[in-house]
């Protein structure tokens, strides 16, 4: 099932357990997947693209290398 919902730095710090601030930074730094949507000027991505980054971002212990 795909999810389709939109998540704010906020919504991506709570998955990941950080700070709000180090998500913006991850972003400033090039770390972060371009948003998927940006309205208002504010950025937002799906969840299904965050949950496909936190699998492939250095340092993840979780993640499998096939």
């Amino acid at each position: 099932m795909t999810d389709r919902r939109l998540w704010s730095y906020k919504e991506i710090a709570a998955h990941i357990g950080v700070q709000t601030d180090t998500v913006r930074s991850y972003r400033k730094h090039g770390l972060l997947p371009a948003p998927d949507v940006v309205e208002g000027g504010k950025p937002y991505w799906l969840a299904d693209t965050i949950r496909a980054w936190v699998l492939r971002r250095p340092g993840n212990r979780s993640r499998r290398d096939t």
